[in-house]
């Protein structure tokens, strides 16, 4: 993948030159109407007016000063995280090291009125030191793939705190949904100079850490064996990684995929030198934000186009580069190879009885002419062991399996499958007392008895208003949403033998949102979930162009997991831009409906979903049996009759249009498609896919994530995505665990 390595001096040359370069175009270039000669007159010592010495002095230059300096920052900090985490796939912003420091800042706005750039500073440390710390304590437990993962659940549970934070205050959330997007008008001078300090300090940790970081690249033993000590390097790049990435976020927000960018960039050209690297990622980092930031001066004029938008586009590809890479592939050998289907949690490790009691029944149609079938020999099943199994131990009819009962009804007999109907049972019910629980409480001064009579149409006016016309719908809407998202991740999970290839995983989700979004601003309705046949299109494009670029599922499932987060990150970063090219009042509504949010849905709404759900959950149980076999290999299930390639089309349009489906509704109610399947599976047992019992559980989750988001804060409604963030970042983790443990 990587160049021939060249001599670093020429190599700083070229970046310095260019970087030279790029900051004359800074302040020669503008999205205003101030020619270049103007500038040079105004530098050169002739006489300008006070417009445009405010242009120069005031905004081009401050502005041309942060983008080198939080450039540098952030590369300098990508580079840290990934030698010390021995990954080139670790990034502050992708492990949840900005979103960590964009947290401090939000709460020292909301809570101690922080408005300078040395405030931002102080509480943009503590943020990004706990979630720094975090990421290097679980990142010597994953291979590179998998803490990728676990740096999006962080992201996501302090992504949902914020959320949570700004809804409560619009006053905030005005300020922060442009400072979100990473932009750099309108820096002053000051806020620059406020954190240099922190960064000259993290630069000088940086230059210490340099020889220590290379011998910890050949292992700790290795490292020790030549005088270092391990434990306190890490700690060195711990406080490095919090002082750049926290005074860069408290100077232009948080910046995602830059020192993905630079660490890409500076291992390509220099090799494996890690002294060299953290230099010339410096370089790169300032280089990238300083060319993507006098783009986006010009190429929407008189606008702006948001930075982190263009480094999101930039960003996207080199991640999904990295991730196919060899280095990654070793690294991930050991999740790859070992296969998904031998997990031993649930949903993805079908028992061997599962293939045994298929091929009992296509050894029936067998016996006669003592042939083996081909699914049989995949198994490793003699044609006498066929023949043995099928005729069990009673005259003429095989063995029931273990976990069955047969029910007879006159001349129609069918085999029960008794834990999964037990779980189905218990969680048909646990998705009644959600409902239930969500049509009692609130914030209105109103008892659960009230609330039943109101149901019945027997108490005052006010009461049935509010139950009958605005509860129930929102109930029926939140199960309708639920079901479609348990099923769409269940299909998902079992079609990639993979319990993390979920549609908010795999980019499908947000690509619903895209085209929801866009079919709302171009029909100018205010109410986005109006337009809820749009989410399949979007959930199909974002699908297309996640398989075009990955290449499929199957044994390059994580890779394919990855390429969807990068598909992801870049559709959040056009929802954060339509939140700063809107109104207060419009993009406060997009923003809630962004994160998932049930407010305002009814009927209209849900019906026609429900209406599809009906049709699409008995196309799943049709499938079901070719994708129960397919769980083990395509040639076991090519074998046992099921053709791959029809079933993974098949069950892929159905995965998608549910996910689609839903989105309508709710917007992307984040991890619902995740954990649903895993509690139906764990309840349910590993011999069937859980497609029952996942859409009952996805149900529940969304009613009860809905009911804590109305009944939690006073005075304020947390959307249901934003309980589900805050809560689904520790179950993704506990999930990758697990997958390790096993």
């Amino acid at each position: 993948m990587f160049t021939q390595p060249r001599a670093p001096l020429p190599v700083f040359t070229l970046c310095l030159t260019a970087l030279l370069g790029l900051a004359a175009a800074s302040v020669l270039t503008g999205a205003g109407r101030v020619a270049p000669e103007q500038v040079l007159d105004y530098l050169m010592g002739a006489r300008g007016d006070h417009h445009l010495e405010m242009v120069v002095t005031t905004l081009r230059l401050p502005r041309t000063l942060a983008a080198l300096v939080v450039g540098a920052a952030l590369g300098v900090s990508g580079m840290l995280l990934q030698a010390v985490t021995r990954n080139p796939l670790a990034e502050t912003g992708l492990l949840g090291v900005n979103s960590g420091a964009a947290l401090g800042v939000v709460v020292g706005i909301v809570y101690a009125g922080a408005q300078t750039g040395g405030a931002y500073l102080v509480w943009a440390l503590g943020g990004a030191l706990l979630a720094t710390g975090v990421v290097l304590l679980i990142g010597s437990r994953f291979s590179p793939l998998k803490l990728v993962l676990a740096g999006a659940a962080l992201s996501a549970t302090l992504t949902g705190i914020t959320s949570a934070l700004l809804v409560a205050d619009p006053v905030t959330f005005d300020q922060y949904r442009f400072w979100v997007l990473g932009s750099l008008a309108g820096v002053p001078l000051e806020r620059v100079l406020s954190v240099s300090p922190a960064i000259l300090a993290g630069l000088g940790l940086a230059a210490l850490a340099a020889r220590p970081l290379a011998a910890l690249s050949l292992g700790d033993d290795m490292a020790v064996a030549l005088g270092h000590r391990p434990g306190r390097t890490r700690v060195a790049v711990t406080v490095a990684v919090t002082l750049l990435s926290a005074a860069a976020v408290a100077v232009a927000g948080p910046i995602g995929f830059l020192g993905l960018l630079a660490g890409y960039l500076a291992r390509t050209l220099l090799g494996g030198r890690v002294g060299p690297q953290i230099v010339l990622s410096g370089l790169a980092g300032a280089l990238v934000l300083l060319g993507a930031d006098v783009l986006a001066r010009v190429v929407m004029r008189p606008y702006e186009a948001p930075v982190s938008l263009l480094i999101a586009v930039l960003g996207g590809p080199v991640l999904i580069v990295v991730a196919r890479s060899r280095a990654v592939a070793a690294g991930a050998g050991d999740l790859i190879s070992g296969g998904a289907a031998r997990r031993g949690a649930g949903l993805l490790r079908p028992p061997l009885e599962g293939v045994r009691r298929i091929l009992r029944r296509r050894a029936g149609a067998d016996r006669a002419g003592g042939t083996r079938p081909d699914g049989a020999r995949a198994a490793g099943l003699s044609a006498p062991a066929v023949r043995r199994r099928a005729a069990g131990s009673g005259p003429g009819r095989g063995p029931l399996p273990s976990d069955t009962l047969p029910v007879r009804l006159g001349a129609l007999s069918v085999l029960l499958p008794v834990r999964s109907s037990f779980a189905a049972v218990a969680l048909a019910a646990l998705a009644v007392a959600a409902g239930v629980a969500a049509l009692v409480a609130g914030q209105s001064a109103m008892s659960a008895g009230q609330a039943l009579d109101a149901l019945r149409g027997t108490g005052t006016g006010g009461q049935i208003l509010l139950v009958q016309e605005i509860r129930l719908p929102r109930i029926v809407a939140g199960l309708v949403a639920g079901a479609a998202l348990g099923l769409s991740g269940c299909l998902t999970q079992a079609l990639a033998r993979n319990r993390l290839a979920t549609p908010d995983m795999l980019g499908i989700n947000q690509g619903a949102v895209i085209a929801i979004m866009l079919a709302g601003l171009v029909s100018s309705a205010e109410m986005l979930f109006e337009h809820w046949w749009t989410g399949p299109l979007g959930a199909l494009a974002a699908t297309a162009v996640v398989f075009a670029i990955s290449g499929g599922v199957g044994t390059q499932g994580y890779r394919f997991i990855v390429t969807g987060l990068a598909v992801t990150t870049l559709g959040g970063a056009l929802t954060q831009s339509a939140l700063a090219w809107n109104g207060l009042s419009s993009a406060t509504a997009i923003h809630s409906w962004s994160v998932g949010s049930l407010a305002g849905r009814g009927y209209p709404v849900a019906l026609p979903v429900a209406a599809g759900l009906a049709l699409l959950l008995p196309a799943a149980l049709a499938v079901s049996r070719r994708l129960d076999v397919m769980r083990f290999s395509e040639d076991v299930g090519a074998g046992l009759g099921a053709d791959p390639r029809r079933t993974r089309s098949a069950v892929l349009a159905l995965a998608v249009a549910l996910a689609g489906l839903a989105i309508g509704i709710g917007g992307p109610i984040a991890f619902v498609a995740l954990a649903a399947p895993v509690i139906a599976a764990r309840l349910s047992g590993p011999a069937r896919l859980p497609l029952v019992g996942a859409p009952l559980t996805g149900a529940a989750l969304v009613v009860a994530a809905d009911t804590i988001g109305r009944v939690v804060a006073s005075g304020a409604e947390i959307p249901a995505g934003v309980v589900t963030s805050i809560l689904g970042g520790p179950f993704l983790l506990w999930t990758l665990l697990s997958d390790r443990r096993s």
